[in-house]
């Protein structure tokens, strides 16, 4: 089980089912897409649309593409999460 992350601040919290524990599964306001007061992720950094969030629960961190004004094209965001380097002629 890894440690809370430094930059782990309730203050800033995002509401985005946990692939580690998927302790939302019998919450009926997960359910319904509201906010919950016992399911919420550290929101620990975000760049445009792609957030890096961490579980209180079981501590697990991981990359969330919410798509909502989506800074990276597609195809970048499927393969990577990050923007692509630019081409050189």
């Amino acid at each position: 089980m890894l440690p809370l992350d430094p930059q782990a601040d309730i203050g800033r919290r995002a509401w985005v089912p946990c692939p580690g524990c998927a302790d939302t599964r019998d919450c009926e306001p997960c359910a319904e897409r509201r906010t919950c007061s016992l399911h919420w992720r550290y929101l620990l950094s975000n760049k445009g649309s792609l957030l890096h969030l961490q579980c209180p629960g079981c501590t697990h961190v991981w990359t969330h593409e919410t798509g909502f004004g989506a800074t990276r094209s597609l195809w970048s965001r499927v393969t990577s999460g990050l923007p692509r380097p630019a081409r050189e002629p």
